[in-house]
């Protein structure tokens, strides 16, 4: 169990989630988490090329052009935007068929 100090404060920081300024922001969050994702899986971002500040400062606005340059070819072509991905207990869920509830029970 919790003592009861962490528990209201968690109490008072789920309370806080469900409020419209909390949602706002961390919609920018998710945003720049995207971003961040995209230059990492696209531009092989993970880790630095270079030595240096100068160098990987470089390296970083050349991913931020490439990445905008990226985006701007998707809008102008019309390429759909990737959707949300489905987990694979989701998808398991969505193609099994539906039951009455009744178990299944071999005869």
């Amino acid at each position: 169990m919790r003592r009861r100090a962490q528990h209201e404060e968690l109490a008072r920081l789920r309370a806080e989630q469900s409020t419209q300024e909390w949602k706002r922001r961390y919609g920018m969050r998710a945003g720049v988490e995207g971003t961040m994702r995209q230059a990492t899986t696209t531009c092989g971002n993970r880790r630095s090329r270079y030595q240096g500040l100068d160098r990987t400062h470089l390296s970083h606005l050349l991913t931020g052009c490439a990445i905008n340059l990226r985006r701007i070819d998707a809008r102008l072509s019309g390429a759909p935007a990737a959707g949300t991905r489905t987990g694979h207990l989701a998808t398991l869920i969505a193609e099994a068929p539906a039951t009455s509830g009744a178990r299944n029970t071999p005869s």
